[in-house]
C-alpha cells in the first residue's frame, strides 16, 4: 500500500508528459527517477529485494501510459498481468539514494510480451529485472499480437527477441492452469 502515492504521482507524470509531447515510440525507453524511502528498506538497511518489483512496476505503467498503450488496453477492455520475471541484482541501493528505474519493450513471441527494467545510478547499473507478460481480455482469453497492434495503428516492428530471452522464458515456465501442477518436491 506504501507504493500507492508513488504510482499516482507516476501515472499523472505520465500522463502529462503523454499531453505535452505526444505518444513517444514503443521501443523508446522510459525513465522515471525515485529516492529509496525508508519504508522500502529491509533488516539490513539497504532496499528491500521485494520492492525493486513494485518500483519496476512504476517504470511500466509510466512505458505504458507514454506509448498510448495504456488508453487503448482500457477502452477495449484489455489489461497486461505478468507471466514471469527474474531480477538480478549487482549492488544495493541504500536509504535516499536517487535512482532511475529505465523500462523498455524488448519484443514478443506468440503469446507474451517481454520487457527489461532497470535500477540505474548515475548510469550503472544496479539491479534488472525481465518481465514477461501477457494481454487479456477482460471477458476473458488472450489478445493476439496482430489484433494489438492493429488496435494501436501500428506496425509489429518491435525487434526480434534475444535467443537467451526465448531460452529463459522456456525454462521459467509453470505448466498451463488447464493441467494439475502438483507441489512435489524432488
Amino acid at each position: 500500500m506504501n507504493v500507492i502515492w508513488r504510482t499516482l504521482l507516476t501515472i499523472w507524470r505520465a500522463k502529462v508528459l503523454l499531453r505535452r509531447g505526444g505518444r513517444i515510440d514503443p521501443v523508446s525507453i522510459g525513465r522515471v527517477r525515485l529516492r529509496t524511502m525508508p519504508t522500502d528498506l529491509d533488516l539490513l538497511g539497504h532496499m528491500n529485494n521485494g520492492r525493486y518489483a513494485s518500483l519496476f512496476d512504476l517504470g511500466r505503467f509510466d512505458l505504458l501510459i507514454r506509448t498510448g498503450i495504456w488508453d487503448v488496453l482500457n477502452a477495449k477492455g484489455w489489461y497486461a498481468v505478468v507471466a514471469s520475471e527474474t531480477i538480478t541484482f549487482r549492488k544495493s541501493l541504500e536509504l535516499w539514494q536517487r535512482f532511475t528505474v529505465e523500462s523498455r519493450l524488448l519484443g514478443h513471441d506468440d503469446r507474451s510480451v517481454y520487457m527489461m527494467h532497470r535500477a540505474v545510478v548515475g548510469g550503472e547499473v544496479y539491479a534488472e529485472m525481465i518481465v514477461r507478460a501477457r494481454f487479456l481480455r477482460r471477458t476473458g482469453g488472450i489478445v493476439p499480437h496482430d489484433e494489438l497492434f492493429e488496435a494501436l495503428h501500428r506496425p509489429d516492428d518491435l525487434p526480434p527477441l534475444a535467443p537467451w530471452i526465448s531460452e529463459w522464458a522456456a525454462g521459467s515456465a509453470l505448466p498451463s492452469t488447464r493441467v494439475a501442477a502438483p507441489s512435489v518436491w524432488g
